[in-house]
């Protein structure tokens, strides 16, 4: 029998409140990818096997740390997975003639809808396809000195991506 979770209490690292309950009361913990943030309904089991439906708005994103409560009295707490994000270290590119082939890799990016953050001279790519589509995508355009690493993100740390789409 399925769980069904759709009173939401709060963050526990928000809401000591809740904090303090998780630690005292038994609940239900369930992993979720990061594509299941903001849809409304959501299918998932717990690690025991136990069956868990998620009813939420979709204009609310789920985040780690959501605790819910099941029609039956349930506590349930969502845990985002860690995911990897490609990086782009734009720090060593050499000469002007860069300019133009960034342009093309904002097009590419964006052309690809691939949701990204800019930050510190750094773009973070989330893998919404195979890592290596997305690498030879890169390579093709020879940028000389772009550098391309890896890094997992936990979702305890918040990262907005932009993501391009059309109306």
């Amino acid at each position: 029998m399925t769980e069904i979770a759709q009173t939401y209490l709060g963050n526990i690292n928000d809401n000591s409140d809740l904090a303090e309950l998780v630690k005292i009361e038994t609940y239900l913990e369930v992993f979720l990818q990061e594509s299941d943030r903001n849809k409304g309904r959501i299918h998932a089991h717990t690690i025991d096997g136990v069956a868990v439906g998620i009813i939420k708005s979709r204009d609310r994103s789920l985040e780690s740390g959501d605790l819910f409560k099941t029609n039956s009295g349930q506590l349930v707490l969502i845990q985002l997975q860690a995911q990897k994000l490609m990086v782009l270290d734009l720090s060593s590119l050499e000469g002007k003639f860069c300019q133009t082939k960034l342009v093309s890799l904002g097009h590419t990016l964006g052309n690809h809808h691939y949701p990204i953050v800019i930050h510190n001279q750094k773009i973070y790519i989330q893998l919404i396809t195979d890592k290596l589509i997305l690498e030879k995508l890169i390579k093709d355009l020879n940028i000389i000195g772009l550098q391309i690493t890896y890094e997992m993100h936990s979702f305890n740390h918040k990262i907005t991506f932009i993501s391009h789409n059309h109306h």
